[in-house]
């Protein structure tokens, strides 16, 4: 049985981030992975992610200049993104390439699936996996486990059987070849577009990404029954796209809070879909996932620098600290402006203020809420109590 410092269950961007900085850092690495498991994502990154994780361009597939917001009545509110943009990424080909960086960096990487963990006699962590490679049920130790492996983690699951894993939607998408002007007027390739309609998603969103040479299309919902494929197929027909080729499809579980608690104390943490790192409102996930990486990955490296396993405890703070506020403001947002028709027409109708644009995308490319301007957040406060209460014309 082979042995390691960690081994990290999942090669998404959150694990394969959290393996890279532990193998830079010296440590002995194991990236487990499954093959061509790839999450459907609108595959949007700020310009800070590009910075902070040295992201080459090659990998952008598409830079974004706007959104178009779409009531559920049709209604159309473009906003413009000014002194920055949008990178749009193809996650096949992303989640590869930081796999590969982390593989560079001197981590193992086994493709497999994660069966179960187990402790030895001396209560040492064991993990076994079923490896594509040879098709047999494999083990390895290690002194840390780091899940990584999505909004339905087995590492949480037996790991820490006692928190509850995040609240979560369903995501559904088609990568399809990207449209023809001629036949989808409506279709810009520097334009993210995003629907608040609920006859495409009862309490979510559905959107039209553009990747390219290719485009997203997809829809999510919390809401059990309602049919994510036939949402998606109406929006490729009401666009105009009905006849473009699809390239390939994903669909699972995208959670919407971080869970309570990431560690079990001892040996154990959870990071990405796994501690519920995604945005409310937005769904934004990429971004946050390798952040929580990197702060997972120092968190683990500190446990094995010193034997201290409370440190393992300060991921989470970290990342509270640092991006819990705009996880509440979002969460309040989702939870005001999704709850029907009527208050979904009344926010893409406030999208047309400037200071709520201004803000928006300063605070998307930054990863943090703008602090200056208190008089444009106080407009903005006060027009946001309008349309919620019913004043604002619509």
């Amino acid at each position: 049985m082979k042995h390691y410092d960690a081994i990290i269950v999942g090669g998404g961007p959150s694990g394969a981030t959290a393996a890279d900085d532990l193998a830079r850092n010296g440590k002995n690495v194991l990236l487990l992975d499954k093959d061509g498991r790839i999450k459907p994502c609108g595959g949007a990154i700020p310009p800070r992610l590009v910075r902070d994780f040295e992201i080459p361009e090659e990998l952008l597939c598409a830079r974004i200049r706007s959104a178009r917001m779409i009531s559920p009545k049709g209604k159309s509110v473009d906003m413009p993104i000014e002194n920055g943009y949008v990178g749009m990424v193809d996650r096949e080909v992303f989640d590869e390439w930081l796999r590969n960086r982390a593989e560079r960096s001197g981590a193992t990487r086994i493709k497999g699936e994660f069966v179960e963990l187990s402790r030895d006699a001396n209560g040492r962590l064991e993990i076994s996996y079923k490896c594509k490679t040879s098709g047999e049920t494999e083990s390895a130790a290690c002194k840390l486990l780091i899940g990584a492996d999505g909004a339905r983690s087995k590492v949480l699951r037996q790991g820490l059987p006692k928190v509850k894993p995040a609240p979560s939607v369903f995501a559904y998408h088609e990568i399809i070849e990207a449209p023809q002007r001629e036949a989808a007027s409506e279709y810009e390739p520097t334009r993210c577009d995003v629907y608040y309609q609920g006859k495409l998603s009862p309490d979510f969103y559905a959107w039209v990404f553009p990747h390219g040479k290719t485009a997203s299309v997809g829809v999510g919902t919390a809401k059990k029954g309602f049919s994510l494929r036939g949402a998606v197929a109406r929006l490729r027909a009401d666009g105009g796209m009905d006849n473009e080729k699809m390239v390939r499809h994903e669909g699972a579980p995208i959670p919407m809070k971080p869970i309570k608690k990431w560690d079990n104390g001892k040996d154990i943490i959870v990071t990405g879909d796994a501690a519920g790192v995604v945005a409310p409102a937005s769904g934004e996930g990429i971004y946050y996932a390798m952040a929580c990486g990197r702060m997972v990955a120092h968190a683990a490296f500190k446990t094995l620098e010193t034997g201290d396993a409370r440190q393992l405890a300060t991921a989470r703070k970290t990342f509270m600290k640092q991006h819990g506020k705009v996880f509440w403001v979002l969460g309040l947002l989702q939870f005001f402006w999704y709850g029907g028709d009527f208050r979904r027409e009344q926010f893409v109708k406030m999208c047309e203020d400037k200071d709520v644009q201004r803000l928006t995308w300063e605070s998307y490319m930054n990863k943090e809420l703008v602090k200056r301007e208190p008089m444009a957040h106080f407009r903005v406060f006060m027009k946001d109590l309008g349309h919620l209460l019913g004043f604002a014309k619509v």
